[in-house]
Parts: C-alpha cells; sequence; structure tokens
C-alpha cells in the first residue's frame, strides 16, 4: 500500500509562480500600466499593510540674485494599503482519475485557478476605483449610440479636458471599455485600431486601440448599473456602464499567491489541491481617474 501523493509534478513554489503569471497574463483593470505595483514587494500576509507617505508640491517664487532663499517646509500626508481581500481555490482529483489524466492535467488546472481568481481581483480593482474617483472628474447621465458614434468620441475628448486640467500626465493614460461602448467606437473612422497604430502595446492584456490620447482597453468588468427602462423605441440599451480614465499613478495593486499546497484526503482514495490569493489596493491619486456613467443604446442594423 502507498501514500505518496499521485500529483508527482506538484512542486508548490513553481506551481505558485505558474499561477501569478497566468493570473498577470488575464487582468485588465489591475495589470501594470492601469495601476502601479510600487508596493507589491512589501506584502506577503493577509492583513499586512503599507504606508504611504505623499508630500505636498513645493512653491515656485521669483529669485533675484544675491537674495537670500526661503526654504518651504513640506507638508506630508500618509494613506495605507492595506492587504484585505483573500481568495481561494481547492479542488480534490481520485486515484482513478489521476491514473487515467492526461499529462499536462495539472497546469491546464492551474491556467483554470489563474482565470477565476483574475476575475475576482479584476472586478475589486474596478470597483475600487469607480468609488475613488474625485468628484469634480466625474460625469454622470451621459448617452451614445451606434447611429451616432461621434458622441463616444466627444465624450473621450471631455474626459481628457478633465484629466488634463487635474494636471495629470498625458503619456500613460488609459481608457477602459465594455463591449457595447467598444462598438460604438469601432463605427468612428477616428478611432485607431491597434494593429494601425503603429504600436507594440497589443500585447497588453485587453488593449484594442487608441484615441483622443488614451490606450483603450476592452473589459467585461467595467461596472454595469443596470440598464434603463427609458430608452427609446426601437433600441436596445445594453446598460448604464462605469466608463473609466486614468493614469497608473492613481491606483497601486499589491498581490501575492501566498500559498499552494497538495496532500492526501485522509477519508478518500485522493489528492487535494488548494492555493491562497492574497491582494489590495488603494487609489492614492483620486484626481487622476475619470468616470463618465455612459447609456449605451445599440440601434438594430447599424
Amino acid at each position: 500500500m502507498t501514500t505518496s501523493n499521485q500529483f508527482t509534478n506538484f512542486v508548490p513554489q513553481i506551481w505558485a509562480a505558474e499561477i501569478l503569471t497566468n493570473l498577470r497574463n488575464t487582468l485588465v483593470f489591475a495589470q501594470d500600466g492601469i495601476i502601479n505595483s510600487d508596493y507589491e514587494g512589501d506584502i506577503a500576509n493577509y492583513g499586512d499593510k503599507v504606508n504611504i507617505t505623499a508630500f505636498a508640491d513645493p512653491t515656485v517664487a521669483d529669485y533675484a540674485e544675491g537674495t537670500d532663499l526661503t526654504f518651504q517646509s513640506l507638508s506630508d500626508s500618509t494613506q495605507q494599503l492595506v492587504i484585505n481581500q483573500a481568495k481561494a481555490f481547492a479542488f480534490t482529483v481520485d486515484d482513478v482519475n489521476a491514473r487515467q489524466a492526461l499529462p499536462g492535467f495539472l497546469p491546464s488546472v492551474g491556467v483554470g485557478a489563474a482565470y477565476a481568481l483574475a476575475n475576482a481581483a479584476d472586478s475589486y480593482v474596478s470597483g475600487l476605483m469607480t468609488a475613488g474617483v474625485a468628484t469634480a472628474n466625474k460625469l454622470t447621465g451621459q448617452s451614445v449610440t451606434t447611429s451616432s458614434p461621434e458622441g463616444a468620441y466627444d465624450l473621450i475628448v471631455n474626459l481628457r479636458t478633465i484629466l488634463t486640467r487635474s494636471k495629470i500626465p498625458t503619456m500613460g493614460r488609459w481608457l477602459i471599455v465594455p463591449p457595447e461602448f467598444y462598438a460604438v467606437l469601432l463605427r468612428d473612422d477616428r478611432f485607431l485600431k491597434v494593429n494601425e497604430a503603429g504600436t507594440d502595446q497589443g500585447l497588453r492584456n485587453g488593449i484594442v486601440g487608441r484615441i483622443a490620447g488614451f490606450d483603450v482597453y476592452e473589459s467585461n468588468t467595467v461596472p454595469d448599473t443596470g440598464a434603463d427602462s427609458s430608452a427609446s423605441a426601437g433600441s436596445t440599451t445594453t446598460g448604464v456602464f462605469s466608463v473609466l480614465a486614468g493614469h497608473p499613478m492613481a491606483t497601486t495593486f499589491a498581490q501575492q499567491i501566498s500559498k499552494v499546497e497538495s496532500g492526501r484526503i485522509e477519508k478518500q482514495f485522493g489528492d487535494y489541491v488548494k492555493g491562497l490569493h492574497l491582494y489590495g489596493g488603494k487609489v492614492v491619486r483620486p484626481t487622476a481617474l475619470a468616470e463618465a456613467l455612459v447609456e449605451v443604446h445599440v440601434l438594430p442594423n447599424t
């Protein structure tokens, strides 16, 4: 009789690295370029906290030759990034099924786990951003339709103006839209698809093109507040979405695949695998985000 683990290829550290790699390959909202991961190396366990100190910008004064400078004491503020999200996966495999499993079974399960974890993390970050947008940077009551795609462009230009007035750098700006809004953009010649934009950033998850200075990403986890019952006749309202624009300086995010373990099931002839994904995020610069609540109408035959 043997009690050895059927998962002969199981090495926890390798599995943890594989899951985290696959996870990064599926994130949209929570990927580098949308967020920053400046403090990721400082977290390891649930409940870990990172204190983030920010200093006010120094003032600029006139200078005359031979005069003394007045030194300013900069004020500071502290925000806290807390690792307060924990998601786990756990599954079992019977000995009979384990012997019949094809090579590559474990890696494929790891990819599946990563997709599920990424979806949860992306939803968390999108909600975090929506709640963290500066009040002055929000546009409400917006509407776009497939019959007048120029309205989507005008809306995006308004988001650009908000970020520019907030003194946010133009390089690195992004816009994340749902598939329905993307369908409207595709009808406007001013929208450059990735294959036309002369950029290699198509390697980023979900990036679909550029418009008005934004890298545009498509995501299924864009918050949807629900359809508007007052939709006009002959149209289909697909939802009222929170379309977000911003810069990576706005949000910091940190994650770890904290543990991956395997062992024998005590009262069954089989093995188990379980893993723990820890993460947390913080909107540290609300003015580096802009939001539009947009009702999207899809007209038949447009």
